[in-house]
């Protein structure tokens, strides 16, 4: 792995920040809080895998004066991307008195002339308020976009620092656009600030959005567990979003722990035979008369073909929630069993509220950091935590993986303990 940050050039400027406590680039945060592992690097003559911490440096590579900025958001909704928008112009104007900060419309569309979106002033007053609400001021779009129409869109507004606020495809794109500008020799900061409701972005501990998400998520499985007792053999069904792992289930169905069962991607499942989920799902309801299943969008798509691939080229997952729902409907009719279901899919709710106080502060801290690394001339980075620490990590090393829940992890052990689920799987013969 190689954490170095690049750079457009030697920050020769002072910061306009007083009174701050300033951060040197020779200040890391270890990749691995092991003491033998750090210990072995030492002994073998290496150093330790570590990040660049983040925070303002008392040098900057751009005059304010004369910078302006230009912030975007991609793909889906996630609560808390008006307030990392909010945070990056305060700091900004406030912090550094950068006064042209451009708001681009539509996701990387807006870069495209034939599509006409227009270009938004972002000041103070612009977005005073907006952290109240969700989703984006600057709304937002899916698909790749022609990296060189982008950049040549840079290059005539005269930005030096891009703030891109995404998740995997986009930094992507924003590795692609980092290159197209080392090719021309410009100097333009390419800044990303990871979005994802799922939590599943490579070497970062959090993603802002996931609090909320596992808060309202929590709040669908009470209202599931309130239905599965209202009636006999009552059953509340969720599905969560979750699409390669199940972090929002799995957290979520640890907040009352009413959810009796919990399907996540990483697990595989049986639905049918002795040892499968039907059977298990069964047993539950002959002895105690109701259940909460929460199942994570991604989970048991074997058993649900692929539909085709949306706008960025991801396959279309089947519906594993459906699906289940028609299953156990069917599976129960024919063991001649009552039943009353309850299906709750809360996906879009959830993705469109705005964010909780502690997203908030963590938007807040993440967009303040983004600006101090575009201020010093880093690029092609994204911002994140690493160990309780803020830090700066190439993009190339977040898109080489996904983050998935640890089957052997503290997280999944907890769900099981909480649960009390078996494996849905057939036992293999010795």
């Amino acid at each position: 792995m190689d954490f170095t940050i690049e750079t457009l050039g030697e920050a020769r400027i002072d910061t306009p920040l007083k009174g701050v406590q300033y951060v040197e680039d020779t200040e890391r945060v270890l990749y691995s809080l092991s003491a033998e592992e750090v210990e072995k690097e030492y002994s073998e003559g290496r150093k330790p895998v570590s990040f660049l911490k983040a925070g303002p440096r008392r040098k900057i590579y751009f005059d304010p004066s004369k910078l302006k900025c230009a912030i975007v958001t991609c793909g889906g909704l996630c609560p808390g991307l008006n307030n990392v928008i909010r945070s990056l112009v305060l700091t900004l104007h406030h912090t550094y008195n950068v006064k042209n900060i451009l708001g681009i419309k539509y996701g990387l569309q807006g870069f495209i002339p034939k599509y006409g979106h227009p270009v938004l002033e972002l000041t103070p007053s612009a977005v005073s308020e907006i952290n109240e609400i969700g989703g984006t001021i600057l709304s937002s779009s899916q698909g790749p976009q022609s990296i060189e129409e982008i950049v040549d869109s840079l290059e005539r507004m005269n930005v030096g620092i891009l703030f891109s606020i995404g998740g995997d495809g986009t930094f992507r794109a924003a590795a692609k656009i980092t290159e197209e500008i080392r090719n021309r020799n410009a100097k333009i900061s390419v800044i990303g600030i990871p979005k994802t409701i799922d939590n599943d972005i490579n070497l970062l501990s959090r993603s802002f959005g996931f609090n909320t998400a596992v808060s309202e998520a929590a709040r669908a499985i009470t209202s599931a567990h309130v239905e599965s007792l209202g009636a006999p053999n009552g059953v509340g069904l969720v599905k969560l979003m979750g699409r390669h792992s199940g972090f929002i289930a799995a957290s979520a169905s640890l907040d009352k722990r009413y959810a009796n069962f919990v399907l996540i991607p990483e697990s595989e499942f049986d639905i049918e035979g002795h040892h499968g989920f039907l059977s298990v799902l069964e047993q539950r309801l002959l002895a105690r008369q109701h259940a909460v299943i929460v199942v994570a969008e991604g989970a048991g798509q074997k058993y649900c073909p692929v539909e085709g691939t949306d706008e960025s080229g991801n396959p279309k997952l089947g519906d594993i929630g459906l699906h289940l729902k028609k299953v156990i409907t069917d599976y129960f009719r024919s063991r001649g069993m009552e039943l009353n279901l309850k299906y709750i899919d809360p996906s879009y709710m959830i993705r469109s509220v705005p964010a909780t106080a502690n997203d908030s502060v963590f938007c807040g801290f993440l967009g303040q950091n983004a600006v101090h690394a575009g201020m010093a001339g880093k690029t092609n980075m994204v911002v994140g935590t690493w160990n309780d620490e803020f830090v700066y990590i190439p993009v190339k090393e977040v898109v080489k993986s996904r983050k998935q829940v640890a089957l052997e992890g503290k997280l999944w052990r907890s769900v099981l303990e909480a649960t009390g689920q078996p494996s849905f799987k057939p036992e293999t013969p010795q």
